[in-house]
């Protein structure tokens, strides 16, 4: 269909949707007008894999009328909007009746990451009735089920260069994070020794070089023992991967190491897929590559200007994105790999944010998780970054009481007042499909010494060991093993190794912690805390201190 023709087609089932009911006025991610039924009549309440075939489950208090007593269910790509996709199944409408259609997995006609609703023939136009919904058990197709590597929480971020020197194995590590951009991976049909991908109907081109690097990273960690979770951001700098940039982050010349993932043309779409089943194979642990138990979409998301660039200052459309790069990223990943964990991120700035062009956490993370549960709740995980505020302050134990409070209002969520969010966490509202707590993963944490060695010290006991009396905490990402020079010019000496790759006294602590030597570390900290360390946690004692935090 062309273009025109679309618009056209669009334009008079937008006239007949005005008519149908009440309206609600909404505005798509490129800013043309739609008009959706409020309180719409028909819920999809499940959508399952079962064999080679879709079950979808349809709902209706009220049986909305239509000129042909029918439902009409759509399979729309994430980019579509209303009656728009394919017409997957016809049933008859009714209370309650169930649509079956094929999943069509690899092939140009996949509905494995698609969204569903339902629509009805109402004089001659197509009117969507029901929500959108996604399939929720992608792993029913996975080729592995691979188990995962979990022997313990403390982490640390992968320096590449220092794999081979003896430090992760020295200091106990168990898992470490790494951070890892399509750029990098994106080739084309035309470079040399490119790998070959034949996904959707489509071959797909990964540069062998960076692929045959990680193959080697990561068997390597996973051969010490050591999980390994990855975090999938978009530099928009690959020639082979300017499709995956999204449109709206194109706009306004902004440069930042994160843009937005293109969900809102089909080629980005189909792209973003075919690079998430690569990666979900690859290193499922069963071909010979490595395996990636954890991934994260995105870094910092609700940092819009930071970190998930997009030319909008609305809250719903820049989560809007986000979900729907997420759920082809979960669906993909895990329909390779059933035991896989997918992960969102956000920062400390709870209800404060220190950048105008930012989000608040709090707020992005509940527009995410309304999303999720409306279009079908799926067992995703929290990544979350609990740094002291300001992020130079070198007390992880002793905030600043303006910033760090015991309720759900506090400006910022840190170490010392995280229990807020786990208590968050329980709400129901948030629960996994299971009922249970999601996977809380604190993927990345740092304390500086630029204020001196022993506040570093205490502080790093004191994060790991508030992580470590958490059961619902399973990682603890400590943020970096050696300093970087950029980030020390705004105090942050957040290594525990220095420049030169000396030790410094945090890396011994950090070495006992979760160790036979654990006991030493404790009354170190302790020493220099000036109470005890167990105690503090075990009581949940809060000390803050007056003013705006400075450290002077």
């Amino acid at each position: 269909m062309r273009r025109g023709e679309r618009g056209m087609k669009k334009f008079i089932k937008l006239a007949v949707a005005a008519t149908f009911a009440f309206a609600a006025v909404i505005v798509t991610g490129h800013g043309q007008m739609n008009v959706q039924a409020a309180g719409r009549p028909v819920e999809i309440s499940s959508c399952l894999i079962s064999g080679d075939n879709v079950l979808c489950m349809l709902k209706a208090k009220s049986v909305p009328s239509s000129d042909d007593g029918k439902y009409y269910v759509y399979a729309n790509e994430v980019f579509e909007d209303g009656p728009e996709g394919e017409i997957v199944a016809t049933v008859d409408a009714e209370s309650s009746i169930t649509a079956s259609f094929p999943l069509n997995y690899n092939t140009e006609d996949s509905n494995l990451s698609r969204k569903f609703l339902v629509a009805v023939k109402r004089n001659g136009q197509m009117m969507q009735v029901s929500d959108e919904h996604y399939i929720t058990n992608p792993e029913e197709v996975a080729a592995f089920t691979s188990p995962r590597m979990t022997t313990g929480i403390k982490g640390i971020l992968l320096d590449t260069t220092r794999v081979l020197g003896g430090d992760l194995e020295d200091l106990g590590i168990q898992q470490v994070i790494y951070n890892l951009s399509v750029d990098e991976l994106c080739s084309g049909a035309d470079v040399p020794g490119a790998i070959p991908f034949d996904y959707n109907g489509k071959t797909y081109y990964f540069d062998h070089t960076t692929v045959t690097h990680y193959d080697l990273l990561f068997k390597l960690l996973n051969e010490k023992g050591i999980q390994v979770t990855v975090v999938l951001l978009n530099k928009g700098e690959g020639a082979y991967s300017q499709d995956l940039v999204h449109p709206m982050a194109k706009e306004g010349d902004v440069e930042c190491p994160g843009y937005a993932l293109n969900v809102a043309e089909a080629d980005g779409v189909n792209h973003l897929k075919a690079v998430c089943a690569f990666l979900g194979q690859r290193y499922s642990g069963r071909v010979d590559c490595g395996q990636i138990d954890n991934w994260i979409v995105g870094n910092e998301v609700n940092a819009r200007t930071e970190w998930w660039y997009m030319n909008s200052t609305s809250l719903d459309v820049n989560v809007n994105v986000y979900v729907k790069a997420f759920r082809i990223m979960y669906n993909e990943m895990k329909a390779m790999n059933a035991n896989v964990q997918i992960y969102n991120s956000i920062d400390q700035e709870w209800n404060r944010k220190s950048n105008p062009g930012s989000f608040l956490a709090k707020e992005y993370l509940d527009k995410f998780n309304y999303y999720m549960n409306r279009e079908g709740n799926v067992d995703w995980g929290l990544s979350y970054h609990p740094y002291n505020s300001p992020l130079y302050d070198p007390y992880a134990w002793n905030g600043p009481a303006v910033w760090v409070k015991q309720n759900l209002s506090t400006p910022y969520i840190t170490m010392q007042n995280v229990d807020i969010l786990i208590d968050y966490m329980h709400e129901d509202k948030l629960l996994n499909p299971s009922g249970e707590v999601r996977s809380i993963s604190l993927a990345e944490i740092g304390y500086t010494s630029y204020f001196g060695d022993s506040k570093q010290e205490a502080s790093v006991a004191y994060g790991y060991l508030k992580a470590a009396s958490l059961p619902d905490v399973d990682a603890f990402m400590l943020f970096r093993l050696t300093d970087d020079a950029h980030e020390m010019e705004s105090k942050l000496s957040l290594g525990i190794e220095d420049q030169f790759g000396n030790k410094k006294p945090a890396y011994d602590i950090y070495k006992n912690l979760g160790s036979a030597n654990e006991a030493e570390a404790k009354e170190r900290a302790s020493e220099i805390i000036g109470m005890d360390i167990d105690e503090m946690i075990r009581d949940n004692i809060v000390w803050t201190r007056g003013g705006d935090g400075v450290v002077q």
